[in-house]
């Protein structure tokens, strides 16, 4: 039996990162707007293009998710299929996603289609995806994959540090003195994911040490041998590859995977942030 993911392009891949001869994967792209001009997130966007366009720009910015027509053409490609969004806290991802998969199930009322709302965004994604892959790849029926990965992003955590506030100051949810005092400050913001799917502002830390301890400080707090970890960052290699060391300092049995964002994510996190998830 073929199998199908289908992700949005929050979740920062591209394609499946071991070859797999029974499954196919595909992103539909969110659409980011700046300046009047759109960017499609796909192979083809430049990303730093964009963020540097973002940082130029005194306009808020904006996205477009998925349409349900966008997921309906991919839904209706034969096989099973196992689709997961952006957290629908976030966005209108899950609901198109959702409105296609209705639409299939009227004209197709056998089609096999299981839609995963992931609660998160882009590094956490990236680790169910690999988890609906070893489950596939074992041997299991639709209904214990489908249960698999929905019980799996329930247990998965995600944090983030962002040293950029522009698109807060710009979309009015940060003043533009509060962003100037955290830029001269060197501040960065520290979050993590609510079980709900929601963005929880943890702390403040100073300076890019400090960022990497809290970071640290959040893995020790919500999962004592965390495992696997997959680090994305936006235009910062420099301090993944310092984040990724210092995990593997202290937890030598960790697999970390450094990636860069894609657009969406990248889009939110601006120039220099990470997002972590374990």
């Amino acid at each position: 039996m073929e199998w199908n993911i289908v992700a949005d392009s929050s979740c920062d891949l591209f394609e499946l990162e071991n070859r797999y001869a029974d499954i196919s994967f595909s992103t539909i792209p969110f659409v980011i707007s700046v300046d009047e001009k759109d960017y499609v997130d796909d192979e083809t966007l430049n990303t730093s293009q964009m963020v540097s366009t973002m940082e130029e720009s005194k306009k808020a910015s904006h996205t477009a998710c998925p349409s349900p027509e966008a997921w309906y053409e991919q839904f209706e490609k034969p096989g099973y299929t196992i689709a997961i969004t952006i957290s629908s806290s976030l966005s209108g991802s899950y609901n198109s996603a959702s409105t296609a998969m209705n639409m299939i199930k009227e004209t197709y009322p056998d089609k096999k289609i299981a839609l995963i709302d992931s609660r998160s965004t882009g590094p956490e994604m990236i680790m169910i995806i690999r988890k609906i892959c070893k489950l596939v790849d074992s041997g299991a029926d639709f209904d214990t994959v489908a249960a698999g990965a929905d019980e799996y992003a329930k247990r998965t955590h995600i944090v983030f540090a962002l040293s950029s506030f522009g698109n807060l100051i710009k979309n009015g949810r940060m003043s533009r003195f509060a962003g100037f005092l955290a830029g001269k400050l060197h501040l960065w913001g520290i979050g993590i994911g609510s079980e709900e799917g929601t963005i929880q502002v943890k702390q403040r830390a100073r300076g890019k040490k400090m960022a990497v301890e809290a970071i640290i400080e959040d893995i020790r707090e919500r999962r004592k041998n965390p495992g696997e970890i997959v680090i994305s960052h936006c235009q910062n290699p420099e301090l993944a590859k310092t984040l990724k060391e210092s995990i593997e300092n202290i937890w030598h049995d960790a697999q970390v995977t450094v990636v860069p964002t894609r657009g969406l994510c990248s889009y939110y996190a601006e120039r220099g942030g990470l997002i972590v998830a374990y």
